[in-house]
């Protein structure tokens, strides 16, 4: 089971890059964040059209999660179900070929002390109790998407330059690693344990060209899961712009696991 996840920072914008990537690669789920549509826009008969079953959790101009999968979607949830007013699209959950599949775009959390930021670091509380109240670390059970943190400087081109923002302040990668403390495994760092490695690059300079990226998407799964991981990357080439072909500023991210 390939899994993959990706910020497309607009599903419209990206459209032909999508469809020729999952032509391409053929991946068995996909979780897309930052969709930027309602369900109605989505292209669901573009993308099922190449197999693909569609989970859309959409909102206007901004947010929306989907997952694509071969396979049937079973058990969907969309959203936390907590009680709390929140009509920001971020979370869909599915369970695939008897894995629970989480897809997540995390709030980026503006600047520090704002509301933003308040949000975001209440948002990853919820997530936390989500995960106690529904699921269980003894499962097979994928959390992937857009966490809007780098876990630690390993993690940053620069530290110096981010530390103090929304994405490598310090209560935002506390609130990241109580998520992971709950029992799950980073499977890029289990292949790749060292630096350099990076999944977003600002649009401005120096960006892509000046390497000045963060590896803030994620793919983490639990124990059973885990260690059927056999390999994880980052497709730094899908962030490349193309004549005609803007890039997201993520590069999608995969994980493979030996899972039947």
């Amino acid at each position: 089971m390939k899994v993959v996840s990706w910020n497309v920072n607009s599903i419209r914008a990206r459209y032909d890059r999508v469809l020729n990537w999952l032509d391409a690669h053929e991946p068995d789920v996909v979780c897309l964040q930052e969709l930027k549509c309602v369900e109605a826009d989505f292209p669901f008969d573009a993308i099922s059209s190449l197999g693909y079953a569609c989970t859309v959790y959409g909102q206007k101009t901004y947010n929306g999660v989907a997952i694509l999968s071969f396979d049937e979607p079973k058990d969907v949830v969309r959203g936390f179900g907590d009680g709390v007013d929140d009509p920001q699209a971020r979370m869909v959950a599915a369970t695939i070929d008897g894995v629970r599949i989480v897809d997540l775009y995390v709030p980026n959390g503006g600047k520090l002390g704002s509301e933003k930021w308040s949000y975001k670091l209440s948002w990853y509380d919820r997530l936390v109790r989500w995960l106690d109240q529904r699921c269980d670390p003894a499962q097979p059970l994928v959390l992937c998407g857009d966490f809007n943190i780098a876990p630690t400087d390993l993690d940053v081109d620069r530290p110096d330059k981010w530390r103090d923002t929304a994405m490598c302040a310090l209560p935002g990668r506390e609130a990241l690693a109580r998520v992971v403390d709950w029992g799950l495994v980073d499977t890029f760092r289990t292949h790749h344990p060292g630096g350099g490695h990076y999944s977003w690059w600002d649009y401005r300079p120096p960006g892509l060209r000046g390497n000045d990226g963060l590896r803030i998407d994620q793919i983490y799964a639990t124990a059973p899961l885990a260690e059927r991981c056999v390999e994880a990357g980052i497709d730094i080439e899908e962030r490349q712009d193309r004549p005609g072909s803007k890039a997201s500023d993520h590069a999608p991210i995969w994980a493979d696991f030996n899972w039947d």
